[in-house]
């Protein structure tokens, strides 16, 4: 599942007036992204390239265009993106996530492995690698590794929003969607425009989940 909202950001936090330049790096930026959220990818593509003529080596756009090279299906050059990203900004969560799902996809699970596994052995103490980590047993079927890899994750960070999504998918595939509901309701707490866990939430409550029973 993606949860969009999460993807395709960059802040251009600009202070003072903005240079022409600036003007149109955040032009094109906008631009991609309406694109990319309409489903034209190519535009948004293009549009995004527009902006890394102005700003080479940002991250975010980097990572904007792998996600306009992923959804049009060119993995080798959605790959060539993501890996640039991350020499730049090796802790861009999205990014790492969005390349470990493309290698899941198109079948290169231990490459997969070996970029989640790398982020851990770098970052022991991040949140965001433990989420991955979570998010990958749990693709391999192994709930209760996700389980123990989520909530580390979220020892470490209470709000970080993958490991709440994801443990909210492991509990409901361990039949508990009560626990599933009342971790939705926590990431709406925080962030109300999250279309794809509100559905979730409305599901589950239309299936009767009421709030979550203790062991």
């Amino acid at each position: 599942m993606r949860w969009t909202s999460w993807f395709l950001v960059l802040a251009l936090c600009l202070e003072g007036c903005e240079s022409p330049s600036q003007e149109r790096l955040r032009d094109y930026n906008q631009d991609g992204v309406y694109l990319f959220q309409r489903g034209d990818y190519l535009a948004a593509r293009e549009s995004f390239q527009a902006a890394l003529a102005l700003k080479p080596e940002d991250p975010g756009l980097l990572y904007n265009l792998g996600q306009c090279w992923d959804r049009h299906g060119d993995t080798a050059k959605a790959e060539r993106s993501y890996h640039q990203c991350l020499v730049l900004a090796p802790n861009h969560a999205d990014c790492r996530h969005a390349l470990a799902t493309m290698l899941v996809r198109v079948g290169r699970k231990d490459d997969a492995t070996r970029l989640v596994e790398d982020w851990l052995a770098r970052e022991p103490r991040l949140a965001a690698a433990y989420a991955e980590d979570g998010w990958l047993w749990h693709q391999a079927g192994d709930l209760p590794r996700a389980l123990a890899r989520l909530q580390q994750a979220l020892e470490l960070d209470p709000h970080e929003p993958r490991a709440l999504v994801e443990l909210g998918l492991v509990y409901e595939a361990m039949q508990r969607p009560d626990r599933a509901a009342a971790l939705y309701e926590r990431i709406l707490e925080r962030a109300p425009h999250e279309t794809e866990v509100a559905n979730r939430l409305n599901r589950l409550h239309s299936h009767g989940t009421r709030q979550p029973q203790p062991d």
